[in-house]
């Protein structure tokens, strides 16, 4: 929230009751027009917001996720590297973009994501288009280094922005939206990879020299428009791209503030330019409800990533042409959104998240088990297709970022927690990185044994991480439903800003 909305806040909305509805202070029409007009206030939202997000977000993989394109045009023979060095690099990009992810999300809780999100991008754009001129493994390991130090913190960071404009039921099917344009990148980037690597001098050499090149300015166009166009809150959106009167009113101001606010009075508890304290990171830090989450952030994302990663290396290895293996992974990628709309759909409709984590897991782990038990010299069709359906398994990655967000209960903790469990993926795709190895190909036998095993270590934790809420629950609701109507007043009063700690607070799960 705007410091404005913040002080403003009680005059907007009324002091909330949690044994009943909050009703907005002022005339019923008011009430009246904010329920009339959410869909179309909600739309307007998703235009002009969730959309430029995703384009955000479709720059940020458009330049860490090149390298897979690069690496079918033979970047690793071209720098005098093998698989291993690809790993090392990855694993070095992966391990700065962890450790920038709190500092970057602190930096962003003080500038504000409007204005930090911009700088993010532009400073890798630069990066990102500076690996043309690669020449060495030391230039490689380098240029991945800095590659995530300036990308780390950018998910978060965008999070906590989207944020400030929806519902928490909101939430998770616009992140889903948010990483379809990841997976979008990747079809897209087939086709763009398929146009750059077709550039060469006429020595021959090129290909993903001109790739980088010129994806590193896409993005850096977009991180010019992204200064312009993204405003600090719902109540300052006026702008030289955005126009000289905003996109709402006043009157549309209140409405937008009230529904969120109402949903979630915790978001009123800091504006968008107010640092995290010392104390309050290491309060979140210590917040034990959130660690479940946390511990299956290390893991869950395990089973599948080597496939993604190693596509294209793997195709190539099958003897397709490096244009036949850009264009073969579309269909993974087309599956994978289908899989992640529909469902995070299903989350919502009925109330339910870990069970679809366990149910992505095992998808995941009948395929690993199939291509750990095919036989040597298996149709590369046949391996292709394992490949896909594993690359396209339920990604149930927006599910559990909406979930703590909501189970967070406090802007501080939101904030740092959500940092702290994309470090946890972060985390897990240096793990990832490191499974298949040179020694291993083309086949990975040993590197699908370990998968094999880590998913059903991941399916364990989902079933846990479930029956800890529904205890927590449990625990907390024993104390609430015993308390009088003037004991729960006096109660509220008393610890407004405990957060996910409040008695009456419940975690969904």
């Amino acid at each position: 929230m705007a410091p404005d909305e913040v002080k403003g806040a009680k005059s907007v909305v009324a002091p909330i009751n949690y044994d009943t509805k909050a009703t907005l202070s002022g005339s019923s029409s008011l009430s009246s027009l904010a329920a009339n007009e959410r869909h179309s206030r909600v739309k307007n939202i998703d235009w002009r917001v969730c959309t430029f997000a995703c384009v955000t977000f479709f720059a940020l993989q458009l330049d860490r996720g090149n390298i897979v394109q690069a690496l079918s045009d033979n970047m690793l023979d071209d720098l005098g590297m093998n698989t291993n060095n690809y790993n090392t690099g990855q694993t070095i990009f992966y391990l700065t973009f962890l450790f920038a992810e709190l500092p970057s999300q602190l930096i962003s809780k003080k500038l504000g994501p409007d204005r930090w999100i911009p700088i993010q991008m532009f400073s890798w754009s630069l990066i990102a288009a500076c690996q043309a001129f690669l020449k060495s493994k030391g230039g490689y390991y380098a240029c991945r280094a800095l590659l995530g130090l300036f990308e780390g913190g950018f998910i978060p960071d965008t999070i906590l922005f989207l944020s400030f404009w929806y519902k928490s039921r909101e939430l998770p099917i616009r992140l889903s939206y948010f990483w379809v344009s990841y997976q979008g990148t990747a079809i897209v980037g087939a086709f763009l990879a398929f146009g750059f690597l077709h550039i060469r001098r006429d020595d021959g050499t090129g290909g993903w020299r001109y790739l980088f090149a010129y994806e590193g300015l896409i993005t850096g166009i977009i991180a010019i428009v992204a200064a312009f166009w993204m405003p600090p809150s719902p109540t300052q959106t006026k702008g030289r791209f955005r126009g000289k009167n905003g996109w709402f009113n006043e009157h549309e101001e209140k409405i937008m503030v009230n529904r969120v606010l109402r949903d979630d009075p915790s978001k009123g508890g800091m504006h968008n330019r107010q640092a995290v304290t010392p104390k309050m990171l290491w309060h979140a830090i210590c917040d034990y409800d959130m660690w479940p989450i946390y511990l299956i952030g290390l893991v869950w994302m395990i089973p599948n990533s080597p496939a993604t990663n190693y596509i294209t290396l793997q195709l190539k290895s099958l003897e397709f042409s490096t244009f036949q293996t850009n264009l073969l992974t579309i269909p993974a990628y087309v599956l994978f959104i289908i899989n992640l709309l529909f469902w995070t759909w299903v989350s919502e409709r009925f109330n339910q998240r870990f069970t679809l984590g366990i149910v992505s897991e095992v998808w995941c782990l009948v395929l690993l088990i199939a291509l750990e038990t095919l036989p040597s010299g298996t149709s590369p069709w046949a391996l292709w297709a394992i490949n896909a359906l594993l690359i396209g398994a339920p990604y149930v990655h927006a599910i559990i970022v909406a979930m703590t967000s909501r189970n967070a209960g406090s802007v501080r903790t939101r904030t740092v927690a959500s940092a702290l469990y994309n470090m946890m993926v972060q985390a897990s795709n240096i793990i990832s990185n490191n499974i298949y190895r040179e020694e291993d190909k083309p086949y990975y036998r040993t590197g699908n044994k370990v998968l094999i095993a880590l998913t059903a270590l991941s399916i364990v934790l989902f079933f846990l991480a479930k029956y800890y809420y529904i205890w927590r629950n449990k625990q907390k609701a024993a104390e609430w439903d015993v308390m009088s109507s003037e004991q729960r007043e006096e109660y509220l009063a008393a610890n407004q800003d405990k957060g996910n700690k409040r008695l009456d607070f419940r975690f969904i799960y």
